[in-house]
C-alpha cells in the first residue's frame, strides 16, 4: 500500500463575525498520514475538529495553513477547476447534514443514481447501481420514496449510498450513524467496511460512537484540533506534540480523580499523574413523579404517508414532570409520533390531546399558537440560520414568544450556558460543528421555558460526555415540571430518563 493522505501541521480558522479579525482554530496543528485501502475512524468530543477535518479531506474547506496532500494533490494550492475535478473523480463525501443532498422531488432509487448521471454513466447501469446499494443498506423496498416519505435514519442512508455510487478512491463520511438505530448503524458500517476491502476504497469515518471502531483498520482521536491519540494492531498510543502538548483521556483521568489540577513526577522512566484536591461526585437529578398538570396524550392515532403506515391505531400518555425517551428502530414512526404531538402535522384518524385542548383539531395558525405559549421543538434539523450567532439564533426564537428583547438575549446566553456552549455564544452558526448545532436548537428550546419540550434525536451528534450532560439537563428540566418527551437511539439518554417507550 502507497500513502493516500499527508496532513502536517494543519491550521483552519473560522473568522468571526464583525471584521474585528479575530477567529476560532477548527484545527491547530492537525497531522497524520493514511495509506491507501486503509478505514481510519476518527472519534472525538463535539467541537473538537471532526468535520472540519473531513471538510478539508473532501476538498471543501482550504487549510489556513499547513500541508495537506491527498491523492497527490494540494489542497492548500489547487485552484478551483483542480478541486472540482478532485470532487468529482476521487472523493464521495457523505455530509452530516444528510438532507442537503437530498433534492425533494426525486426518488430515493434516482437520488442514489444521480452522482453517476452527472459523470455519463448509462441508465441500464446507474439503475443497477443504485438498486443495489439500496438493497444493501436495507432499503430497496422505498426505492420509488421521496424524501419527505421517509426517516431522518432512512434519509441519511440515502446519502450514503449516494456518496458511495461513483466508487470513489476516497469516502469521507461525516457522522453516517448519527441518526440511526444499533442494528441499522451496524449494518452500514459492514457495509463501509466491505468497500474498502473489496473496491480498494479509501475512508474515512467521522464519528462520536464507540461502536463504529469495530471495523477500523486505524482509530484516531481527535481533541481541540489536533490528534490526540492513534489506536492501531491493537496498540494505543498518545501524541505528543510539539512542546510537550498531549491529552490524558478523561476515563483515564476519572479513574485516577483527578480533576481540574494533578502533580508531575518521573519515577523509574515513566511519568506519574497524581491529584491535586478532591475531584467532584457526580450528581444525578432527583425526579419527581408525574404530577396532575398538563398531559400530552396520543388516543388511537393513525399516520399514513401514501402506501406506508408509519403508525396504527397509537395511543400514549405523557405525565407532566415525566422524562420519556421514544425508541425503536429507523422508520418506526418516531419522528411522525414527535411530530404529531407538537402539532406540526394532524393525524389521520384518533386524536392528539395537550391538557385540555384537541391540538389535531386545531387550525394551523392555533396549532402555531400553541406552541408559541406551551410547547418547544428541537427537531432533527436544526433549522437555524447560519450567518447569525448562536446567541442571536436563540434571542431571535424568544423575540417571536415575546417583545422583550433585553431579557431575551439575557435568557439566550444562560440557555446557550445550560448546553455547554457558553463560550462559543458568539460564533456565527455555520462556523460551529453539527453536534454544537445540535446544542444551539436544544438552547433555543430550553430558553423558551415551555410547559412541554419534545426533541428530535437531541444528542445523535454528541459524544458520552456531553449526552449525558444533555440527559441530566432534560432530567433537571423534567423534575422541574416540564414534560419531555424525546426520541433516541442513545442508551446512556435511554438511562436518564424515566421511561421509555418502545415503538
Amino acid at each position: 500500500m502507497t500513502g493516500l493522505i499527508d496532513l502536517y501541521e494543519v491550521f483552519v480558522v473560522h473568522r468571526l463575525p464583525g471584521g474585528s479579525g479575530g477567529g476560532v482554530a477548527a484545527l491547530r496543528g492537525m497531522s497524520f498520514e493514511l495509506d491507501r485501502e486503509e478505514l481510519c475512524v476518527v472519534l472525538g468530543p463535539s467541537g473538537s475538529g471532526k468535520s472540519t477535518l473531513a471538510r478539508v479531506l473532501a476538498g471543501l474547506e482550504r487549510p489556513s495553513a499547513g500541508r495537506a496532500r491527498v491523492a497527490g494533490l494540494d489542497l492548500v494550492a489547487a485552484d478551483r477547476g483542480a478541486l472540482d475535478g478532485y470532487r468529482r473523480r476521487t472523493v464521495g463525501y457523505a455530509d452530516q447534514h444528510y438532507w442537503r443532498a437530498l433534492a425533494g422531488e426525486l426518488t430515493a432509487e434516482e437520488l442514489v443514481a444521480l452522482p453517476l448521471g452527472l459523470r455519463g454513466v448509462g441508465r441500464t447501469e446507474r439503475t443497477h447501481r443504485a438498486r443495489g446499494l439500496l438493497e444493501r443498506v436495507g432499503l430497496l423496498e422505498r426505492a420509488a420514496a421521496r424524501p419527505a416519505e421517509l426517516s431522518g435514519g432512512e434519509q441519511q442512508r440515502i446519502a450514503l449510498c449516494a456518496a458511495l455510487a461513483h466508487e470513489p478512491d476516497l469516502l469521507v463520511a461525516d457522522e453516517p450513524t448519527g441518526e440511526l438505530d444499533r442494528e441499522s448503524a451496524g449494518v452500514v458500517f459492514e457495509l463501509l467496511r466491505e468497500l474498502t476491502k473489496a473496491q480498494g476504497t479509501t475512508a474515512i469515518v467521522v464519528s462520536h460512537d464507540p461502536a463504529s471502531v469495530v471495523i477500523a483498520d486505524r482509530v484516531v482521536h481527535v481533541r481541540d484540533g489536533r490528534v490526540s491519540e492513534e489506536e492501531r494492531d491493537g496498540g494505543t498510543a498518545v501524541v505528543v506534540g510539539r512542546g510537550g502538548w498531549l491529552r490524558v483521556p478523561e476515563t483515564a483521568l476519572r479513574a485516577a480523580g483527578i480533576s481540574t489540577r494533578a502533580t508531575v513526577a518521573v519515577a523509574d522512566g515513566a511519568i506519574v499523574l497524581r491529584a491535586v484536591g478532591t475531584a467532584p461526585l457526580e450528581q444525578r437529578v432527583e425526579r419527581t413523579a408525574g404530577a396532575a398538570g398538563l398531559v400530552v396524550e396520543a388516543r388511537g392515532v393513525t399516520r399514513r404517508f401514501g402506501r406506508a403506515t408509519a403508525l396504527d391505531e397509537f395511543t400514549a400518555r405523557f405525565e407532566q414532570g415525566t422524562f420519556t425517551t421514544v425508541t425503536g428502530p429507523s422508520g418506526s414512526g418516531k419522528s411522525t409520533l414527535l411530530a404529531l404531538l407538537a402539532g406540526l402535522d394532524t393525524p389521520d384518524d384518533g386524536t392528539v390531546h395537550v391538557g385540555d385542548r384537541v391540538i389535531s383539531e386545531l387550525t394551523r395558525t392555533e396549532r402555531a399558537e400553541l406552541r408559541r405559549s406551551t410547547i418547544a421543538v428541537a427537531g432533527q434539523t436544526p433549522g437555524l440560520s447560519g450567518f447569525q450567532t448562536a446567541v442571536e439564533n436563540v434571542t431571535l426564537a424568544l423575540a417571536l414568544r415575546g417583545p422583550d428583547r433585553g431579557r431575551n438575549e439575557q435568557a439566550a446566553r444562560q440557555a446557550l450556558a445550560r448546553v455547554g456552549l457558553a463560550e462559543h455564544s458568539d460564533r456565527r452558526v455555520d462556523s460551529l460543528s453539527a453536534g454544537e448545532r445540535e446544542r444551539v436548537a436544544l438552547a433555543r428550546a430550553v430558553a423558551a421555558a415551555p410547559a412541554v419540550l419534545i426533541a428530535d434525536e437531541p444528542t445523535s451528534r454528541l459524544d458520552s460526555l456531553a449526552t449525558v450532560a444533555i440527559g441530566e439537563l432534560l432530567a433537571e428540566l423534567a423534575a422541574q415540571g416540564t414534560t419531555v418527551i424525546c426520541s433516541s437511539h442513545d442508551p446512556l439518554l435511554i438511562e436518564l430518563a424515566d421511561r421509555e417507550l418502545g415503538l
